[in-house]
């Protein structure tokens, strides 16, 4: 005879059994993409400008997120469908970031983005002897020398340019091979004058000012935004095109996007979270439709 105590007791023990069957296959599953996990994959850029087109209006941007395919080192998703999906929704431009250790974005990605989008190409990267020259042979509109850290999971500040900070030695010479092969060259870096005196002095056309302070503090965001508007005005002043970017989102965008010397918004993770609710293509048009809200 089976009462309800065996019952409950085979009900407890096969719930014991899934539970245990399911955290072997997440070790498993851990130990399978363990060189992965170790560094996980931040989204791909995608971020655009159109010189020219709209003076001093922000560009929007979208980020497509690669970790899965990576992961599967698989043919999905595709990151020129998305890119042609964001440039539908209304991205201006779109920004990959070709790390040194290929962690998601690849260097045929990048060759078949630069053949397939109709808006412009900006390449992220660092001073990587390899990278320095695929950008010099394919002439992106731009290139953004950002720094790289392997332990980091996406770039965390802006370059080393501050006072009292060693710039990276082989930084002036890419940008002079870059600047020499008519690629337009950016600096992401902190809002501060001193940054801004130095990629002058390195002869940068750009700067994007990271705007992580601002994203971590806000709603009470005040003092860091009040930097970003003053980097934004001495970096104009000085003949540099002002870019911004790192923790945008949805609810803090529009406050950037009102400073009227940023010509140029990145926003990626927010956009692609956006878009696994809504689609890709309405995620961008719902984040254009915010910056171009806020001139």
């Amino acid at each position: 005879m089976i009462g309800p105590r065996h019952v409950l007791g085979d009900q407890l023990a096969h719930r014991l059994r899934t539970k245990i069957a399911a955290r072997q296959g997440a070790l498993r599953e851990q130990q399978l993409f363990q060189p992965w996990t170790q560094h996980p994959a931040k989204p791909v850029g995608v971020i655009l400008i159109r010189p020219g087109s709209r003076d001093r209006w922000p560009a929007d941007a979208a980020r497509v997120e690669l970790p899965l395919r990576q992961a599967r080192r698989a043919q999905e998703p595709d990151p020129v469908e998305a890119a042609l999906l964001c440039e539908r929704g209304g991205a201006d431009g779109i920004t990959v970031h070709l790390r040194e250790d290929r962690r998601h974005i690849q260097d045929h990605d990048v060759h078949r983005l630069a053949e397939s989008i109709k808006t412009v190409l900006n390449l992220e990267l660092a001073t990587a002897e390899d990278i320095v020259s695929l950008a010099e042979k394919l002439k992106p509109h731009q290139a953004t020398f950002v720094p790289e850290r392997r332990e980091e999971i996406t770039t965390e500040g802006g370059l080393a340019l501050g006072s009292g900070q060693r710039v990276d030695p082989k930084l002036k010479e890419a940008i002079e091979r870059l600047r020499s092969a008519g690629v337009r060259v950016s600096l992401f870096i902190d809002p501060d004058s001193e940054a801004i005196d130095r990629a002058v002095e390195l002869g940068a056309d750009a700067v994007e000012l990271h705007t992580g302070q601002y994203s971590h503090a806000f709603p009470n965001a005040q003092a860091p935004l009040e930097r970003l508007r003053q980097a934004a005005t001495y970096a104009r002043s000085k003949g540099l095109a002002v870019h911004a970017g790192h923790g945008l989102n949805y609810e803090n965008v529009t406050a950037v996007a009102a400073i009227p010397e940023i010509e140029e918004l990145s926003i990626g993770h927010s956009v692609v979270s956006r878009a696994i609710m809504v689609g890709m293509e309405e995620a961008v048009r719902q984040m254009r439709v915010l910056v171009d809200s806020a001139r």
